[in-house]
């Protein structure tokens, strides 16, 4: 099994010691510390509270997904699998199922409003919601809102996980994990995009290099 010790966004990126973008994300150690730190929080916390391990992996197991990272939904199924091996493929079919062009949305504000786009606004068939359970329903739906139409992220679209039980940390810790999760992927991507790009990455010329800028940019200050 694949365990969160280890770098996950150099795992998913496949960026082995040595290679020329594990030089030029040893230049933002902190960067990198940090975001391994944050996965280490939302999906290995000391004390899971109630939002259990199982929940945590199906989210990202379901993020994964939605976001087409094959490499992120294998990962994440072998800990699900180790956790819950029952919810797989239920979390799994789901998934497929929900998979949708995105993201899109209504804006609210009047100046974007002609940017608007529509979407299908998806929920677990009934067959499905029976295999995840009320509470883990609600909470990938939450996570096709955030991933799929952030637009329409707003505070009432919380009352449907209230309802199924989730507390209020628990939302939060939800939330902040799809929220990582995105930014996880996105990175990780982009740093595969890199290292397939034709001219190699110089790591000692990072500060001069577009390619090394871009990563410190995804990265964050």
């Amino acid at each position: 099994m694949s365990t969160p010790s280890a770098d996950i966004i150099d795992l998913l990126a496949g960026i082995r010691p040595g290679d020329a973008l594990d030089a030029v994300r040893s230049r933002r150690p902190q960067a990198r510390e940090n975001a391994q730190r944050s996965l280490e929080a939302l999906l290995e916390p000391a004390t899971p509270g109630d939002f259990p391990l199982a929940e945590r992996y199906a989210v990202a197991v379901f993020v994964s997904a939605l976001h087409g990272f094959t490499a992120a939904t294998d990962f994440y199924g072998d800990l699900l699998g180790d956790e819950a091996a029952g919810l797989l493929p239920v979390v799994t079919e789901t998934a497929a199922a929900a998979s949708t062009p995105g993201p899109f949305g209504q804006y609210r504000e009047p100046g974007l409003a002609a940017e608007s786009t529509d979407g299908e606004r998806w929920a677990p068939e009934a067959r499905v919601a029976e295999g995840l359970g009320i509470r883990l329903s609600a909470a990938l739906a939450h996570a096709h809102l955030l991933v799929v139409r952030p637009r329409e992220a707003r505070p009432e679209a919380l009352r449907h996980l209230v309802d199924a039980g989730w507390s209020p940390d628990a939302i939060v810790s939800l939330s902040q994990l799809v929220a990582f999760l995105t930014f996880q992927l996105r990175l990780a991507w982009g740093l595969r995009v890199l290292a397939a790009a034709p001219a190699p990455v110089d790591a000692h010329a990072a500060h001069a290099s577009p390619s090394a800028a871009r990563v410190s940019l995804v990265e964050g200050a």
